[in-house]
C-alpha cells in the first residue's frame, strides 16, 4: 500500500459515508450524488487492488499476512457494489443510509488493511 493513497481513500471513504448518512436520515432517497460518492470509493478501490499487485514486485511487501490483507481487499470491494444494488433495488432513504454505512465499512477495512501491510510484524 502507498500511504499517502491510504488516507485519501479513507478521506473520501468517510466524506462519502457521511453525506449519504445525512442525505438518507434526511429523507432522500438514492441520488446521483449518492451513488455517485459510492463509485468513487469503489475506483479507489480498483486501483488498490493495482497497487496491491504492483508493490511487491517493486520492494514494498506487506509486514502482515498477505492473505489476511487480500481477503480484507476482496472483501472491501465487494461491500459498494452490494449497497449500489440494494440502493437501486428499492431505492428508499434506508438505502442511501445503507450507502453510507457501506461507505464507512469501507473506510474500517482500508485502515485495517493499512495496519497489516505497515503495522504488524512478520
Amino acid at each position: 500500500m502507498i500511504e499517502w493513497f491510504t488516507w485519501v481513500q479513507l478521506a473520501v471513504a468517510v466524506a462519502a459515508g457521511l453525506l449519504c448518512l445525512v442525505l438518507g436520515l434526511a429523507g432522500r432517497k438514492p441520488s446521483d450524488l449518492t451513488l455517485g460518492s459510492v463509485v468513487v470509493v469503489e475506483v479507489l478501490l480498483i486501483v488498490q487492488v493495482v497497487v496491491a499487485i504492483v508493490a511487491p514486485a517493486v520492494g514494498n511487501v506487506p509486514t502482515g499476512s498477505g492473505l489476511e490483507f487480500w481477503v480484507y481487499l476482496v472483501a472491501a470491494a465487494l461491500v459498494p457494489p452490494a449497497a449500489a444494488f440494494w440502493a437501486l433495488l428499492e431505492p428508499n432513504r434506508w438505502s442511501t443510509v445503507v450507502l453510507g454505512v457501506a461507505a464507512l465499512a469501507v473506510a474500517v477495512m482500508v485502515y485495517r488493511m493499512y495496519q497489516i501491510w505497515t503495522v504488524q510484524g512478520a
